[in-house]
């Protein structure tokens, strides 16, 4: 396995739609994936699509922590999983601010309004089916890794600039600290 080259905002590879992926269970396919879960949890992240390593196809991996759960019995914690070919649901119009952060935008993190509550459907590697409602930080992680397959940069969702910062400046006023 190998630790991936990620895309910084402004390299064009992030802004085009994704291909889909005509063989999941493809050698190169699962030495992506393998690749993108090391890449991920080297950086240390929670979640990475192809496009971020320059690959215009609509896989993404993700994971939810345990401590990154919520108090929501659907929010629970998720290892490691790939997703080919996804398509997702949302099942509210109900927004929540959501605050993010992105590997190809290091060093900033925004608050971005997410559907509480999705579903979403795609496969693994092997084929099978992988499907799941969920709400909570599971439920805005796949949004977030989503939108990547679409081009879509987390900044481009906002609806409030006054909530977009530097982490290291956001965690002082966070702290009450000057």
């Amino acid at each position: 396995m190998a630790i991936l080259k990620i895309a910084r905002m402004g390299h064009p590879v992030l802004l085009q739609r994704a291909e889909p992926v005509s063989d999941p269970g493809a050698p190169e396919i699962r030495r992506l994936v393998a690749d993108m879960i090391e890449t991920m949890e080297d950086a240390p992240g929670v979640g990475l699509a192809a496009p971020q390593v320059h690959v215009p196809l609509r896989v993404f991996v993700f994971r939810v922590p345990g401590d990154r759960s919520g108090e929501d019995p659907e929010d629970t914690p998720v290892a490691n999983t790939v997703l080919i070919n996804p398509q997702i649901e949302l099942l509210t119009g109900e927004r929540v601010l959501r605050w993010e952060g992105c590997l190809s935008i290091p060093g900033l993190r925004a608050a971005v309004p997410r559907a509480r509550r999705i579903y979403y459907r795609g496969v693994d590697c092997d084929g099978r089916v992988i499907q799941r409602t969920v709400s909570g930080f599971h439920a805005g992680v796949v949004q977030h890794e989503y939108d990547h397959l679409d081009g879509i940069l987390y900044p481009m969702r906002m609806t409030d600039m006054r909530l977009f910062g530097f982490t290291e400046e956001l965690a002082r006023y966070a702290a009450g600290r000057p």
